[in-house]
């Protein structure tokens, strides 16, 4: 194994910020005229967008009067504000649609061997990184990445990401609030045919028990069918037929826009305008709206289950849901299942953890936040699975069925699967309601953390100290117009086309996972991982456990990288619905989507190198040297370290991390 990565291969002491200064001071000395100096010292204005800073100014005070410094950065009321934020932010949809499915295709209870072992080597360790990096940095995901200026292309690209994110995720929260606001009837509009969207092969025929070969006819008020067992392949269920002729309006493919929606226009703006102003003010009012959208889902949630275990069915579908098959676990793909999951469903890599962790105090313990929230977060996807599979079972049972064949992810559980499973049930608009109420809820938190991450970023890139609140709104809103526009071509007749190329590449695993690696590259192999564990105990009081660094610096690039090449060697062609291939030009606009975000970091760094001065090692120790802010002069001077951190050991003795607070 190689050895552990650090700055100068020892840990830093600490007086290694001011070490740090006055280094790049004396590089900046010996760089030939014309190269880049070193940046104001602290106090003075901020750089202009166009100024590029290289080096850190010294950490004390310079003589002469002092200029205004910026004002202090703004933090959550309570610590239990950051915490609900991240639980609402990382706790989303892919814990209640995507995890129970991939649990019950991998083995059932044997797949949670290879997503715990990923949650502890790759999950854990990432959202700590984050969520350390600003609350250390004091900076949203761009600005955070001043602790190594040549790598600041990792806070361009996941604003990108996160951009495309939020333009594409709110779709979900609509087609959420459409079949919310058409469950608000006495008899759901998808439990029946007879519609205007439907067509003459839509059937209500759901157990197959009752088909015995013979013809049947059916009637629901003026419109009547005969069918048999024989021609009952070319009938479409009216929950289908809502979705597709309703809902999207489907076309033919991405190559037919068709005429948008109005009614889908509506709830467009309606979920826009609910979420710029849950996030207009900043963290002041998002922390208090979290508390409402990251808890009502978890009650909505046990009674669902208190009411799908109460169906008929309901056992066998958690039995499926659990049943262990042991010859999974010698599968790749499971394993690459449980990576991908983990990935998405701890919102790693999108700069907006990294944008909560930055309105943290100093002092706050990061350390325990990460593993509570990491407990949180698998504990919601295990629990979901229950829901999930009750009500699958119980559908299952009805239809005369076996349960792989109801069995769905993603948007085909939310709008198809479920939404069927309610037309069983007695009062089944009150469950159909109930259920739209936790989607929209339980997507509305991430969007608008999305979208909190994604500002304060472009605010920290820009800084004003003195331009008040009013910017962040103008901003807030500019944000939420810009994303409106792009989100009308999703509620045309092919927008469902153009929902999937984002969905598959701008926010993809393979994005997620390039970010991952050199995220962990850049601290522990550039910044240094022993040179971060200082950093983390100057913050919290104690070093934290030293499998921490390891993960960092060798086993998670390492799991990023495997289940990357998993990726791209299993690469297929993009399709809707197993039988829509989409065009080379589509698939070349995804690429450009993914592409848009990966290149930033490559490019970042040879721009950055090309524009210096000096010989390639003057660069390199002037483009890796960080950028302090105004709070570390307060809190990483040796007068401040004494009173936090222990005095070192004496070398005779085995004393391993003393806390002293």
């Amino acid at each position: 194994m190689p050895p552990v990565p650090t700055d100068t291969a020892a840990p830093q002491p600490p007086d290694a910020p001011r070490r740090d200064a006055a280094a790049a001071t004396a590089a900046a000395a010996a760089a030939p005229a014309g190269s880049e100096g070193p940046g104001g010292a602290e106090g003075t204005e901020p750089p202009t967008a166009g100024e590029e800073r290289t080096v850190t100014a010294p950490l004390v005070r310079p003589p002469g009067p002092p200029k205004e410094a910026a004002p202090e950065r703004e933090t959550w009321t309570r610590q239990m504000d950051f915490i609900m934020s991240c639980v609402g932010f990382a706790v989303g949809l892919g814990n209640v649609w995507r995890f129970p499915y991939l649990c019950y295709k991998n083995g059932g209870g044997v797949f949670l061997i290879p997503y715990l072992l990923i949650v502890f080597v790759g999950g854990i360790p990432i959202f700590f990184l984050e969520v350390a990096l600003g609350q250390f940095m004091k900076q949203g995901g761009i600005a955070a990445w001043n602790i190594a200026p040549l790598f600041k292309g990792l806070g361009l690209a996941s604003m990108v990401i996160v951009f495309f994110c939020n333009s594409y995720y709110i779709m979900i929260l609509v087609w959420g609030l459409f079949y919310l606001v058409h469950s608000l009837t006495d008899t759901l509009p998808w439990a029946t045919c007879g519609h205007s969207w439907n067509t003459e092969q839509c059937t209500e025929l759901f157990n197959l028990d009752l088909c015995q070969n013979v013809s049947i006819n059916t009637t629901v008020s003026t419109w009547t069918s005969n069918f048999s067992c024989t021609n009952m392949t070319n009938k479409r269920s009216p929950v289908i037929e809502f979705w597709e002729n309703k809902v999207l309006r489907l076309s033919g493919g991405l190559s037919e826009p068709g005429e948008m929606n109005w009614e889908m226009i509506l709830c467009l703006l309606t979920t826009w305008v609910i979420v710029y102003f849950c996030i207009w003010k900043g963290v002041k009012s998002t922390g208090k709206i979290v508390y409402f959208t990251a808890l009502f889902p978890y009650v909505v949630l046990i009674l669902l289950l208190v009411h799908g275990v109460t169906l008929p069915g309901a056992l066998g579908g958690i039995i499926y849901y659990l049943k262990p098959d042991w010859s999974k676990l010698v599968e790749a793909q499971v394993w690459i299942d449980a990576g991908t999951q983990v990935f998405f469903s701890y919102a790693i890599g999108l700069g907006a953890l990294t944008a909560l962790g930055s309105y943290n105090r100093f002092h706050n313990n990061c350390y325990r936040d990460a593993y509570i929230l990491a407990v949180i977060n698998s504990c919601t996807s295990f629990f979901a699975g229950f829901v999930v599979f009750s009500v699958l079972g119980f559908m299952a049972s009805e239809q005369g069925v076996d349960i792989s064949k109801v069995a769905e992810s993603g948007p085909g559980l939310a709008f198809i699967a479920y939404p069927k499973a309610v037309t069983l049930m007695p009062l089944s608009p009150l469950w159909a309601t109930l259920f739209f109420i936790m989607l929209l809820v339980l997507g509305l938190d991430s969007q608008f953390v999305g979208v909190e991450g994604f500002i304060t970023g472009i605010l920290d890139l820009f800084p004003q100290p003195g331009a008040g609140s009013l910017r962040r709104e103008l901003t807030a809103a500019l944000c939420c117009i810009i994303c409106f526009l792009i989100d009308l071509s999703m509620v045309t007749q092919g927008g469902m086309y153009v929902f999937q190329l984002f969905d598959n590449y701008s926010a993809s695993g393979i994005t997620l996972l390039w970010q991952a690696f050199w995220e962990c590259v850049v601290i522990a192999w550039v910044y240094g991982a022993d040179r971060f564990m200082d950093d983390v105990a100057r913050m919290i009081g104690y070093r934290p456990l030293p499998v921490m660094k390891w993960c960092w610096a060798v086993v998670t690039p390492l799991v990023c990288v495997g289940v990357f090449v998993f990726h791209v060697v299993n690469y297929k062609p993009l399709t809707y619905n197993k039988t829509y291939v989409y065009p080379w030009w589509g698939e070349a606009i995804g690429w450009v989507l993914a592409l848009s975000s990966m290149l930033c970091i490559p490019c970042t760094v040879i721009y950055k190198l090309l524009r210096c001065k000096g010989s390639l090692r003057e660069r390199w120790q002037l483009l890796t040297t960080p950028i302090w802010g105004q709070h570390h002069l307060e809190y990483l001077t040796p007068e401040a370290e004494a009173k936090l951190l222990a005095p070192e050991p004496p070398k005779e003795k085995a004393t391993l991390f003393e806390t002293v607070i």
